[in-house]
């Protein structure tokens, strides 16, 4: 009986989820290239590969609208943190801040947002 307990706690335990630290935005920054924006963040992420990777992150606009999505098509296990950038972002007239949201493969957006003071 001992021995069966064992076998169905071990199997329960090993079966349940290996929930990671959420991706994170470590920083980022805004350049204005005439009447757009080119935002550049910078992630990390405990990536393990393709089966749980930092997989994207969005720019929204204080009210939550999406205004431009980076998809990140590659894990990045070896280069941690790393930073991408995304371009021709129109931001609303007179937009002082703009939030960053990240993503993984696995567990989906992340509830923290990441506040960047635009220039």
């Amino acid at each position: 009986m001992k021995t069966a307990l064992l076998f169905l706690y071990f199997n329960l335990c090993t079966a349940l989820p290996a929930f990671a630290d959420a991706p994170r935005v470590e920083q980022a920054t805004a350049r204005q290239n005439g009447g757009t924006w080119t935002i550049s963040v910078t992630l990390s992420h405990p990536d393990t590969g393709w089966d749980h990777y930092a997989d994207g992150w969005r720019v929204l606009d204080n009210d939550g609208t999406e205004l431009g999505l980076r998809v990140l098509a590659h894990p990045h296990v070896n280069e941690q943190p790393f930073t991408r950038s995304l371009g021709g972002i129109t931001l609303p007239e007179g937009a002082t801040s703009v939030m960053i949201q990240a993503r993984c493969n696995v567990d989906g957006w992340e509830d923290e947002l990441f506040r960047l003071t635009l220039p």
